[in-house]
């Protein structure tokens, strides 16, 4: 009996400068995906090519990461943008991670939208079929990663192609999106891990206590939690200890 697959991403590059955000060498040795910040609301140009190298050298999978443009707010803050304007923001940051991988000769394997962006894309399907359809002459065949909504169906049924994914770290509403933290803390590692086995078990539990579908193949920790190594280690554990092999979706057979 094969074993069943589930990729373990995080969210990464998001230093600026001289300023370090988060411990990636470290991360990047328990996740099997790299979500890498495209400089709006983190990374720069630097941090961008040193993520790329670096899940290069890890052998695991990479992809654009593109938010608002918020580095005051790290792109957690919901933006007046008309849908158009999403649309540019994430082809403008898709295209500049995109020249940097050409040069390093690393494939990016997926767009995973930020924080706020990321909601407000999980509950338009207009918007998220407009941008999985804008991705496509940049990026042949590359999927949107976000979470199974309304939104995703939507694009499915379009025929563009998905990764549905969410975040183990965080709390999920009644649409089983995830509620953004304006500050991560430190949480315990073994209770998002334990979220995380019931995710890749295709279920998970509201705050209001429901417990809902989760059909996800892709499992997300944020980086920027002060304790993210610990978390991602304890989630990988508990994934392995259950069974599950643990492999990027482009990977998956």
């Amino acid at each position: 009996m094969t074993a069943p697959t589930i990729d373990l991403n995080a969210d990464a590059g998001e230093s600026f400068g001289r300023w370090t955000l988060g411990d990636d060498e470290a991360l990047f040795r328990h996740i099997t995906t790299a979500n890498i910040a495209c400089g709006y609301h983190a990374g720069d140009p630097a941090t961008m090519r040193s993520s790329l190298i670096r899940a290069r050298e890890a052998g695991i999978a990479a992809g654009a990461h593109p938010g608002y443009p918020d580095l005051l707010g790290f792109g957690r803050r919901t933006l007046p943008a008309t849908d158009s304007d999403v649309v540019d923001y994430i082809l403008y940051q898709v295209g500049a991670l995109a020249g940097l991988a050409a040069v390093e000769n690393v494939p990016l394997t997926h767009v995973k939208p930020h924080g706020a962006l990321m909601g407000r894309i999980c509950r338009s399907p207009e918007l998220a079929t407009r941008v999985a359809r804008a991705l496509q002459p940049v990026l042949p065949g590359v999927p949107l990663m976000f979470a199974p909504t309304e939104a995703m169906r939507a694009v499915t049924t379009a025929g563009l192609p998905v990764i549905p994914e969410n975040a183990a770290d965080l709390d999920f509403d009644q649409d089983g999106i995830n509620i953004v933290e304006p500050v991560p803390r430190t949480k315990d590692p073994e209770a998002i891990a334990d979220r995380a086995l019931e995710m890749a078990r295709g279920t998970v539990r509201t705050v209001g206590g429901t417990v809902i579908p989760m059909p996800v193949r892709s499992i997300c920790v944020h980086g920027d939690r002060p304790n993210a190594v610990a978390v991602a280690a304890a989630v990988r554990r508990r994934l392995e200890s259950a069974g599950f092999l643990l492999r990027a979706p482009e990977q998956a057979p």
